[in-house]
């Protein structure tokens, strides 16, 4: 039986819904489409942080570096590159209702230090519990290690949970340990998921 749902954060409850303002900076620095993104998000340095070996500071100071900005420009870059950005409520909604049901919901996400304030900002801090980010534990989805660390917080068998990832890799990496796993792309895709794996709520009377 399930006890507890697990979610990713990035791809998942956030989401970029408009790349207009990254492109916007390829343009300004006369680079290929998607120069920046693969700078910002796909540079040695960004794994760095994200395994907690590196501070956002010098994660940043390493982008000015790579794309020659000075840094006025790279904390403007930092602002522009999220604010495509937004948090799905209907999936808030979701995770509170597997609350309600009396579900563990926890967070598992590959990224900076950082998060934490981002998700207080949010305001959704609260909604999960644990709470891990591979800055704080040094390994990432899919390492099996990242898996057991949210596992052992909880106090769960791997086939009490159900894993939410937008990434195959790190479903697969899930499975692979023995947790149960679906691929997230909307919110009405995983409700539908959801009501396969968890049975009915008791209908109130009136």
């Amino acid at each position: 039986m399930l006890q507890a749902i697990i979610f990713d954060f990035g791809g998942v409850f956030m989401k970029t819904t408009d790349y207009q303002p990254r492109h916007q900076w390829d343009h300004r620095l006369g680079l290929p489409p998607g120069s920046v993104e693969r700078i910002v998000h796909g540079s040695e340095s960004w794994r760095a942080a994200q395994k907690g070996q590196l501070s956002m500071e010098s994660y940043w100071q390493d982008v000015a570096q790579q794309l020659h900005l000075t840094a006025d420009e790279v904390r403007q870059l930092a602002d522009d590159f999220y604010s495509g950005d937004s948090l799905d409520s209907a999936l808030v909604q979701i995770a509170k209702s597997l609350r309600e049901r009396g579900l563990r919901v926890a967070l598992l996400s590959n990224d900076g230090p950082h998060l934490r304030h981002k998700l207080d900002h949010l305001g959704i801090t609260d909604l999960f519990d644990p709470l891990v980010i591979s800055a704080d534990i040094g390994v990432m989805k899919p390492d099996a290690r990242a898996y057991q660390a949210v596992l052992d917080l909880l106090g769960c068998r791997p086939d009490e949970t159900l894993f939410i990832d937008d990434m195959p890799a790190n479903i697969e990496g899930a499975q692979a340990v023995g947790m149960n796993g679906i691929q997230y792309t909307t919110p009405a895709s995983l409700q539908t998921a959801l009501n396969k794996w968890l049975p009915a709520p008791p209908r109130q009377q009136t």
